[in-house]
C-alpha cells in the first residue's frame, strides 16, 4: 500500500519505517539546538490526549469565522456559540477531519518556513538539477530502503523533464550499520563531485547492502578509495549524517523515502505523478506569493 501524501507527518505506507524513538544524537553541542526547538514545535500532542481540544478549537474557529461571517461573538454569547458548535458538528461530522487537516497544515507550514534554509541547503554536491531552481524537492532516503530504490527512477524522471527543478538529497540512514557506512561514503562522494555517480550505482544494484557491494559501488563511481577510507571516520561527514537524522526527527518523518516540497511533506513511495503534482503546486504557490 503506497503512502498517501500527508499535510503533516503520518504513518508510512510504501516506505521503510523509522524507529519511533530514535536516540538523540545532537553532536554534543551545549544549549538547545534549532533541532530541539523545532522538535518541540513539531510535537503533535493533540493526536493523543490533546486531540479533542484541538478539534474543539478548530471547529469553533470554523464555525465562528465561516458561519458567522468572520464576526467573533463576545463572551456573553459563549453558550450560544457552544450550541452552534454542537449542532454544527452533529449535522456535519465531516467538519471534524476538515478542521484537523487545516490546523495540521498550518503547523506544517510554520515548521517548514521557520527551517527552510536548513532543510533546502544541500551538503556539498548532494544535489541535482537546476542550481537556482524555482522549486526545491528534498528527498530523505536510506540506501538500504527498497522503496527508495524504487522511487529513485521517479526523481530521475522529474529531473529529466523539469529543467527548473532542484533536488536536494539527504542521506538518512535508519536501517542499520550498513546504511550508515553507505551514507558516509555517499557524502565523501559528494565532496569528490561524484555524488550522483555513487547514488546511481547503489540504487542500480539489488539485494541488501554489504561490504562487497560498497567496494564495488565505490569503484563504479570512480571515487578516490584512499579518501573514502579516511572519510569513513570524518567528523564533519558524521555531523552531516547526524544533522539529517535530526531533521527527520524534527519534521516527524516516520520512514523513508520522505520528501519536502514547498509547504508539503510527502511520506512514502508516493510515485511520479504525486511528486510531479507537488512540484507544480509549490511552483504555483510561489508564483502567487511573488516568490
Amino acid at each position: 500500500m503506497a503512502a498517501e501524501p500527508a499535510a503533516a507527518p503520518g504513518p508510512v505506507g510504501a516506505g521503510e519505517a523509522v524507529d519511533d524513538q530514535p536516540s538523540d544524537r545532537s553532536g554534543g553541542q551545549s544549549g538547545e539546538s534549532w533541532i530541539g526547538r523545532t522538535r518541540r514545535t513539531a510535537s503533535w500532542g493533540w493526536w493523543a490526549g490533546g486531540l479533542f481540544a484541538g478539534v474543539a478549537m478548530a471547529t469553533l474557529a470554523y464555525v465562528i469565522v465561516g458561519a458567522a461571517g468572520g464576526t467573533v461573538a463576545p463572551p456573553s454569547d459563549r453558550k450560544a456559540i457552544e450550541a452552534i458548535v454542537k449542532e454544527t458538528i452533529l449535522a456535519n461530522p465531516e467538519l471534524i477531519p476538515e478542521a484537523i487537516n487545516r490546523l495540521q497544515q498550518r503547523e506544517v507550514e510554520k515548521l517548514l518556513e521557520s527551517n527552510r534554509d536548513a532543510i533546502e541547503a544541500p551538503f556539498s554536491g548532494a544535489w541535482a538539477g537546476a542550481r537556482d531552481g524555482d522549486v526545491v524537492l528534498v528527498e530523505f532516503f536510506d540506501f538500504n530502503c527498497s522503496f527508495c530504490r524504487q522511487s529513485a527512477k521517479d526523481v530521475d524522471r522529474l529531473l529529466a523533464e523539469d529543467k527548473r527543478l532542484k533536488v536536494v538529497f539527504r542521506d538518512m540512514p535508519v536501517l542499520g550499520p550498513d546504511s550508515e557506512r553507505f551514507a558516509m561514503v555517499s557524502l565523501s562522494a559528494a565532496q569528490q563531485g561524484r555524488y550522483r555517480a555513487f547514488y546511481n550505482s547503489v540504487f542500480a544494484g539489488q539485494g541488501a547492502l554489504s561490504q562487497e557491494r560498497l567496494i564495488r559501488d565505490v569503484r563504479a563511481a570512480r571515487l578516490d578509495e584512499s579518501r573514502v577510507a579516511r572519510d569513513l571516520n570524518d567528523k564533519a561527514l558524521r555531523g552531516e549524517v547526524e544533522k539529517n537524522l535530526g531533521l527527520g526527527r524534527a519534521l516527524g518523518l516516520t520512514g523513508t523515502p520522505s520528501y519536502v516540497v514547498g509547504n508539503r511533506i510527502l511520506a512514502g513511495a508516493v510515485g511520479y505523478e504525486e511528486l510531479k503534482q507537488a512540484v507544480a503546486d509549490a511552483r504555483t504557490a510561489a508564483s502567487a506569493s511573488g516568490g
